[in-house]
């Protein structure tokens, strides 16, 4: 499915250079999505939410966070507008964590505010982000990730990234530091997107594992990003022991934070294409209920990656599901994969 892959890879780029901001602020709310959502009804959250379909955004995202987990059964709320829909519209993601529902843990918030990180890797990092947005604008968005990590096809933007490479390798003690110590969630971002550029990918592995679980989105977003890559040059450099776990990614799955959700599904397509049995069973056991619903989400971009994860958990061929996915038809597909027994 390579059409399929390189729309996934392009929108995982895309979500990663936003910094994971919401992209959709004073556009009216084009489709609302609520899920995590088994027993309390949606009419009663959107009730709650009191905002609807052509209408604004709400003012306060903290604000109705806090109405929605005060609905009986509810636990936290997490609101996430993204950008933007076929119609230039915006998409209101209502994420909903129940009692006794599923849970992803999060790691403790670090607390030393002394490790930081080298003033040169902040500013040159600065320039990629400054770099990376005027590529956006030139529609240059296409990146290779071969080398296990991204180099953009943009001039300039590789060049930055090629940096990255150097200075991940002066300065390597300092960004793992900062990656799981660091009390600036700011700080913790940079290092989490800057050691992918380790020479010895397999040497970094297990900081950006943990970061996965960082109390920060944008350090979660990151630090997947980086795994992602390391998915695909894994596949060519078997002799590094590169072993990238499904386990904390399937967890990510059952995330009330919408980028979780995504990234986590995205990264999850690229490492389940050899259809391992093991990992397509521990995400049925873990998570089927919420790449449900996933796949069902009403913007297909969206949709995609959950719905190719559905796909291989009811052990359809890839031919058989690109043309289900060119036809529309979603819910058989769906259904497959919540009949029991499936691998």
């Amino acid at each position: 499915m390579v059409g399929v892959r390189l729309m996934i890879v392009r929108f995982i780029f895309l979500l990663a250079l936003t910094g994971v901001v919401c992209l959709a602020q004073g556009l009216p709310i084009g489709s609302i999505q609520i899920y995590g959502n088994r027993k309390v009804s949606e009419n009663e959250i959107r009730k709650v939410l009191a905002v609807r379909e052509g209408g604004p955004l709400p003012r306060s995202k903290g604000d109705l966070e806090e109405k929605l987990a005060g609905i009986n059964g509810v636990v936290e709320a997490n609101l996430f507008a993204s950008c933007c829909d076929d119609q230039n519209k915006s998409i209101l993601y209502v994420g909903i964590e129940e009692k006794g529902g599923p849970h992803f843990d999060f790691n403790p918030e670090p607390t030393d505010d002394k490790v930081t990180l080298p003033a040169e890797i902040g500013l040159a990092y600065a320039n990629f982000l400054k770099a990376t947005a005027e590529a956006a604008k030139l529609g240059e968005t296409g990146e290779m990730l071969a080398d296990g990590h991204s180099l953009m096809v943009n001039a300039k933007v590789r060049y930055i990234q090629l940096g990255f490479i150097g200075m991940v390798e002066e300065h390597k003690a300092v960004v793992k530091s900062v990656l799981k110590d660091s009390a600036d969630p700011e700080q913790r971002a940079i290092a989490a997107y800057l050691i992918g550029y380790a020479k010895e990918k397999a040497s970094v592995q297990d900081d950006l594992q943990r970061a996965l679980r960082d109390p920060d989105s944008t350090v979660r977003a990151n630090a997947l990003r980086a795994l992602a890559a390391f998915v695909v040059y894994a596949r060519t450099h078997t002799e590094e022991g590169l072993r990238v776990s499904s386990t904390w990614l399937i967890e990510m799955l059952n995330s009330i934070v919408w980028t979780d959700r995504n990234n986590a599904a995205v990264a999850l397509v690229n490492l389940t294409e050899g259809r391992d049995e093991s990992m397509l069973r521990q995400m049925r056991e873990r998570a089927l209920h919420s790449v449900v619903e996933m796949a069902r989400w009403k913007y297909l971009p969206h949709a995609l990656p959950a719905f190719i994860l559905a796909g291989r958990m009811a052990g359809m061929p890839e031919e058989e599901l690109r043309a289900a996915w060119n036809k529309e038809a979603r819910d058989p597909v769906i259904q497959k994969a919540l009949k029991p027994g499936k691998k």
